[in-house]
């Protein structure tokens, strides 16, 4: 942990943050679903209503911007509620465990080279038609062959086949223990020729309509081949003022809010809400824009990360909860979570310094910081990061921007210098968080470049032993840590506040919300 002098920000923001694409538990424990209190013991001893009735009003803090094609999205706020509508072959249960889906079972050879699905019988799209062999294999050719591959891992496909009507099998150029992960890229209907439009998936839930900057709606589907949905309508109302949001729940116009702070939460207290506390299972830092200046220079990146203190920011934007994170792992995923690298830049403002001056800038520089308006975390963080960096004798200005256009001009058009942000992974693998720093990645927005990281990383791929392939992601990640690719910060905690009139609610290691899990108490 970095010691550092603490201060206090007046009127620093402490409310809502969410991620790019996957936030931190209490220290002191959790479990592999991310769930940390024991806020969920009392909704598991309450009784559900029975059958699929009534409904739910949801806030969330961004309109779906960036689309509805499952193989397309970007932000994690859009993927998290494509989770209820969308299904592959297999999906992530609450406790990272891949479960069969639309695939009712699934075979892998011992050589790791081909993988036999056998679909589901009767599974059915939203609109009402039968999901097909033929289905499946236009969605992995979708996925492989598009302009962006929704997962590397699409890239290691050699052939798809049609064995019979409900047997697929996939041959794999070269075995890769992640590929059974990217299987749960969802399933479209072939027919579907603007799934950007029509959104039709398999899932618990489909989508019924959105009023742009208001609303989403979403009922639940009475042919889901799994465990129907108990809650029969949601909607999903856009809450882009993170400073009201508890006056909307207190009153009732939202019955549930996920990624409140904790300020907020303890607002809730002794109300008609139980805040329940997780796990966001992302990596938040200040990215920087390794291509531009002055931050091609690793030194002046170094200098950074020595000025700053997570813990403070910590302290200041969560109560003093999270996870320190010293590279692009959080602790979830403790295979790959290196907790020495936390150290490699602990607090030195000396040394900082003497880094600028070495680097050209002894009178320090200016610089931007640019942060989606609507993650009021983020948007903290980088409050407490520009008060850090006085100290060394450089200024950082924030840029506020929506949501839409931090997509296009930060993640999309890497027109910035810096930003802060949460990056999660959309599959429980090493190279769902680390292949965005290959040098050729097309999500490689920090422009990093190494050819030692390069090496190593295909290194891990290529590797069929799974020992020498974690310890090759862990100096993936060590390289991370060494070239300060990026000031790493924390992984922040979630607070979920859900009125008592519900129960149900899941924490999942991924940046999801299961929204068929929830219920009315009886």
């Amino acid at each position: 942990m970095k010691k550092g002098v603490r201060f206090l920000l007046a009127g620093l923001l402490t409310t809502m943050a969410v991620a790019l694409s996957g936030c931190g538990g209490d220290k002191t424990g959790g479990t592999s679903s991310g769930q940390i209190t024991t806020g969920t013991s009392g909704q598991e001893q309450t009784t559900a209503v029975a059958g699929t009735t009534g409904s739910i009003t949801i806030g969330i803090p961004q309109d779906l911007e960036d689309g509805l094609d499952p193989h397309k999205v970007t932000g994690a706020g859009t993927r998290e509620i494509l989770f209820n509508i969308y299904e592959g072959l297999v999906k992530y249960d609450e406790n990272g465990d891949l479960k069969a889906a639309v695939a009712e079972s699934y075979e892998i050879s011992d050589d790791g080279l081909v993988y036999t699905f056998t679909l589901r019988d009767g599974v059915k799209f939203h609109d009402g038609s039968n999901v097909t062999a033929e289905d499946v294999i236009y969605s992995i050719n979708r996925c492989k062959e598009g302009d962006a591959p929704l997962e590397p891992e699409f890239s290691y496909i050699d052939t798809i086949e049609k064995q019979d009507d409900q047997t697929i099998v996939i041959t794999l150029k070269e075995a890769d223990a992640q590929f059974l992960a990217a299987c749960t890229a969802a399933v479209l209907p072939q027919s579907n020729a603007d799934p950007e439009h029509n959104v039709i998936g398999t899932g618990p839930y489909k989508y019924v309509s959105r009023v742009p900057q208001e609303s989403i709606t979403l009922t639940a589907f009475d042919e889901y081949w799994g465990e129907k949905a108990h809650i029969k309508d949601i909607t999903l109302k856009v809450l882009a003022n993170p400073d009201a949001l508890v006056m909307e729940l207190k009153g009732g116009s939202v019955d549930m809010i996920a990624r409140i702070t904790d300020t907020q939460a303890a607002e809730l207290a002794g109300s008609d809400f139980e805040v329940l506390e997780g796990a966001m299972n992302l990596v938040q830092a200040l990215y920087l824009n390794n291509a531009v200046e002055p931050f091609n220079d690793v030194r002046v990146r170094q200098a950074l990360c020595y000025a700053a203190d997570p813990q403070e920011i910590m302290d200041f934007v969560s109560g003093g909860k999270g996870f320190e994170i010293g590279s692009s792992m959080f602790p979830t995923f403790g295979k790959y979570y290196d907790e020495s690298l936390n150290h490699v830049y602990d607090t030195d403002l000396e040394k900082a310094k003497a880094l600028l001056a070495e680097a050209g800038y002894p009178d320090g520089f200016t610089f931007s910081i640019t942060v989606p308006s609507n993650y009021q975390q983020h948007v903290a963080t980088a409050e407490v990061l520009v008060e850090q960096f006085k100290k060394i004798g450089v200024t950082a200005q924030i840029n506020l921007v929506e949501w839409n256009t931090w997509l296009e001009d930060v993640y999309k058009g890497r027109n910035f210098d810096s930003t802060v942000i949460g990056v999660d992974a959309s599959v429980l693998t090493a190279p769902a968080l680390l292949s965005r720093f290959t040098s050729d990645a097309h999500n490689n927005f920090i422009n990093f470049s190494s050819a030692d990281y390069d090496a190593k990383y295909a290194e891990a791929v290529a590797s069929t032993d799974d020992a020498k392939a974690t310890a090759l992601y862990k100096d993936c990640l060590k390289i991370l840590a060494d070239d300060a690719a990026n000031v790493y910060i924390q992984d922040l905690p979630t607070f979920v506040a859900l009125n008592k009139k519900y129960a149900g609610y899941k924490f999942y290691p991924l940046y999801v919300q299961d929204f068929a899990s929830l219920y009315i108490v009886e």
